[in-house]
């Protein structure tokens, strides 16, 4: 004999317990919910997550870590070694290398993040238009995109360093920065607008922006309200190891001599002003370099965990 409950469920189309551990069971679930569901089952994203709060603690509220100013200087205690006083000893001014290690996770970081937000503007922008309108305007964008790619990196930012950077007689922190910033985006943009033009390609294609076309939507809301949002992931992977880069690419040109320079703080900069004394004082570069290297792993770890996790094949 059936079951009243269940019975009563059927008569009136399904409602009650078991038909709503169906519908629950058969709710479609988003590509970010199911990406979640990988990341918190793998070590190196926790990893990666813990090293990127603690290195965003740094940037953020350095006084956390260090009560000391990172631009007190004694020459008396030139190149001093680590001790109790002092944890990473002192550099070529006399000046703690722990609080200006600790410092300078706030330029590196920044430099890398907004280099990497000007980046997506300028390539995702580049590659959406050029994937849309296709045609002309996909060969116009294109060309312009190889040639920049066709420039070495560091030759390029020589280039344009030596010709746009600021005097050297007082720059202020910001101009510094600021052009270091647009510097590495204009030469980094066109990989990320291939990736974004490959993903826009696959999408365009798809029912739902037919559909959409069908009813009449213009390109501004088929652009932002279905291509874009269903091309962030790959964009999102790229931009996350892009900020790892970035951080590398600003020590790079501060260790040659055409990046940051003072009165900013950085770890390129630490490194650029004692790569001579490698001898006498390792101390005052090996500090700044170790997170440098710690910081770049961080993004570059935290990069490929999330890619992993959005990559159906490795599902």
């Amino acid at each position: 004999m059936s079951d009243p409950s269940v019975t009563q469920d059927l008569i009136h189309g399904g409602e009650g317990p078991a038909a709503s551990v169906v519908s629950a069971s058969n709710k479609p679930r988003s590509l970010w919910q199911d990406t979640w569901d990988i990341l918190r089952h793998r070590k190196i994203f926790w990893i990666s997550l813990i090293m990127l709060i603690l290195f965003l603690l740094m940037a953020a509220f350095p006084s956390l870590f260090t009560h000391k100013n990172p631009d007190y200087a004694t020459l008396a205690k030139s190149m001093e070694p680590p001790s109790g006083e002092a944890w990473f000893g002192y550099d070529l001014q006399g000046r703690d290398v722990f609080a200006r290690t600790i410092y300078g996770a706030r330029t590196s970081i920044i430099v890398g993040v907004l280099a990497t937000l000007l980046t997506v503007v300028l390539g995702g922008i580049a590659g959406v238009l050029a994937a849309y309108y296709a045609r002309w305007v996909d060969s116009v964008l294109s060309r312009i995109g190889e040639i920049f790619l066709g420039v070495p990196y560091v030759l390029g930012a020589i280039i344009i360093l030596g010709t746009v950077a600021p005097a050297q007689s007082s720059p202020d922190r910001v101009t510094i920065m600021a052009v270091v910033i647009i510097v590495l985006a204009v030469l980094g943009w066109p990989i990320l607008m291939r990736i974004a033009r490959s993903s826009v390609i696959q999408a365009k294609h798809q029912d739902y922006v037919q559909a959409a076309r069908a009813l009449g939507a213009g390109p501004f809301r088929i652009i932002f309200k279905h291509l874009l949002p269903n091309s962030l992931a790959p964009i999102l992977v790229y931009a996350t190891i892009t900020i790892g880069s970035y951080i590398g690419a600003e020590a790079t040109l501060s260790l040659l001599g055409i990046g940051l320079r003072e009165p900013v703080i950085s770890w390129g900069i630490a490194i650029a002003d004692h790569t001579s004394y490698i001898r006498t004082g390792a101390h005052a570069m090996l500090f700044p370099a170790a997170f440098l290297s710690l910081c770049v792993l961080t993004f570059v770890m935290l990069g490929e965990a999330v890619r992993d996790a959005l990559d159906p094949k490795l599902r």
